[in-house]
């Protein structure tokens, strides 16, 4: 197994990391990445495995050390069905999934259309930053309506919801964290004050049937209400946002034909966009027990790191990963993981994805690009700081 070293904070690294992917994945299926002390991997098929292995998971195996000024932030955490194991995971999604199903989530469309029609009619002329004025508002406003949350408070919400996610970005500060916990405590003082108020008055949203969600006689506490809905609030935009972006950068860049877009390519075309330059490049998992994969042995409280943006370019899978290629034959992609754990919003990021692009550059066939576009210090996230693009 290769040691090797690369800031993720590095500037090139941040700006392309598929380099040191593909270096990092050319050595063996695991890597040790010095920077992080730990051992990784971006080989699809270990990916993959790791994923559906129920001998990994995400619970740490002895408890960790949580820091009192931390307490506000991992109090909800402590909760959230993102960070634990059967049978309490197994409990809490199978509740929220008779909440988030499918058709309620197919019911969207007709929303998604029209507020993706009302932010790219209202787009300015000029030079201005897309992420600003369309990739941020429509998942945020989108999940608050689904939620029942009063659509007012997107900016609230985006604000909380961007400094609770800086507690996974690489080089994590102490104002980070001050930031983190003032927002954390804010959305659940927030949360807290609505769920009761929607207990005593139900309504047609998320919220209340996640109040109403009852398996084998049990429902959700309100301390499980408040960290599923900002579980909720956070995934179900923060990623879409970064794909939102990524995705219109890629297609501007390779001059996509608007046939890419049509109703009988687009879903191809947005699975291409998830898989060549996901939001999410990092997971990682904790092994439960002595475990081979690949020729590695993992034992017990082992972690290990899935390079999600690495494994979807393997060449091993992909004939040419580093190229985009919208009409590429459908194969699964790492970007909302495997087995337990698989992203429950991905139903909604894809629909949105599929109904946003096409209107996009429907309204806004001369798009372009008014400068380089540049991606933000968040890794593991991947995102983009800025888009500017001109119509």
């Amino acid at each position: 197994m290769e040691y090797l070293q690369q800031s993720p904070k590095d500037p090139g690294f941040v700006q392309n990391p598929y380099p040191f992917y593909d270096r990092a994945r050319a050595g063996g299926p695991f890597f040790f990445w010095q920077d992080y002390d730990l051992v990784c991997t971006g080989n699809a098929a270990a990916v993959n495995a790791i994923f559906r292995d129920r001998r990994f998971g995400r619970e740490p195996v002895e408890p960790p050390v949580i820091p009192p000024h931390l307490a506000p932030f991992y109090a909800v955490e402590a909760h959230s069905m993102l960070e634990l194991e059967p049978p309490r995971h197994t409990r809490l999604r199978n509740l929220v999934l008779r909440a988030f199903t499918s058709r309620r989530i197919a019911g969207l469309a007709p929303e998604v259309t029209a507020l993706a029609t009302e932010l790219a009619e209202a787009l300015p002329d000029g030079p201005f930053d897309l992420l600003q004025t369309f990739a941020q508002p429509l998942p945020v406003r989108i999940i608050a309506r689904l939620l029942g949350v009063p659509e007012s408070m997107a900016p609230d919400l985006l604000r909380w919801s961007n400094a609770m996610v800086g507690m996974y970005m690489a080089g994590r500060t102490l104002a980070m964290e001050d930031r983190a916990v003032a927002a954390t405590e804010a959305f659940v003082a927030f949360l807290r004050a609505y769920i009761d108020e929607r207990r005593a008055r139900p309504a047609d949203d998320l919220i209340t049937q996640l109040i109403l969600a009852e398996m084998e006689g049990e429902k959700l506490s309100t301390d499980e209400l408040i960290s599923t809905s900002i579980l909720l609030l956070n995934a179900g935009h923060e990623a879409t946002v970064h794909s939102i972006g990524n995705g219109v950068k890629t297609l501007l860049e390779t001059a996509t034909p608007g046939t890419a877009l049509g109703p009988d390519s687009i879903e191809a075309t947005v699975e291409e966009i998830l898989r060549f330059d996901p939001a999410l490049h990092m997971f990682t998992r904790v092994a439960y027990a002595e475990v081979e994969v690949m020729g590695h042995t993992f034992q017990r409280g082992d972690r290990v790191a899935l390079l999600l943006g690495a494994a979807n370019r393997d060449p091993g899978v992909w004939d040419r990963p580093g190229t985009f290629l919208p009409d590429r034959p459908a194969k699964p992609h790492a970007s909302f993981g495997a087995g337990l754990h698989f992203c429950v919003g991905a139903p909604l990021a894809r629909l949105e994805l599929q109904i946003a692009l096409p209107i996009l550059f429907h309204r806004h066939p001369a798009l372009r690009l008014a400068s380089p576009p540049r991606y933000g210090d968040v890794y593991h996230f991947h995102g983009l700081h800025q888009l500017m693009v001109t119509t």
